[in-house]
């Protein structure tokens, strides 16, 4: 189990890739990792997990995030990538953190955007 604490962005990312890979030079196979006190997940460490995950795959492991913070939650779920990280069904959310119900996650803004015409005049 390794606990990660902070933010993971594109400044810490590298230092989570090089410790996964760590793990792996050093025979470990079932890396499960607490995202607990993390407070931030941007793509950079989403792109840092997926890696991970892939190599640990390769050598015939598995590679688990638990308590992903929420808006990671939202990335993965979004980008249909949570089955390879959280071991969960395509489409579904982990349980939220604690014994409240966390509200759903609003979706994300649509810009209404007026069509322009494709076609002009043809002479």
């Amino acid at each position: 189990m390794i606990t990660l604490a902070g933010e993971i962005d594109l400044e810490s990312a590298p230092l989570v890739r090089v410790s996964l890979e760590r793990c792996l030079r050093e025979g470990i196979r079932t890396i499960d990792v607490d995202l607990t006190p993390v407070t931030f997940c941007d793509c950079s460490g989403l792109n840092a997990f997926l890696r991970a995950a892939q190599q640990t795959t390769v050598v015939g492991g598995t590679l688990r995030l638990h308590h992903p913070p929420t808006m990671l939650a939202w990335i993965l779920d979004l980008a249909g990538c949570g089955f390879l990280l959280l071991g969960l069904p395509f489409g579904h959310l982990p349980p939220p953190l604690g014994d409240t119900p966390a509200a759903p996650l609003p979706a994300p803004p649509h810009r209404s955007v007026p069509l322009a015409p494709v076609l002009g005049r043809w002479r």
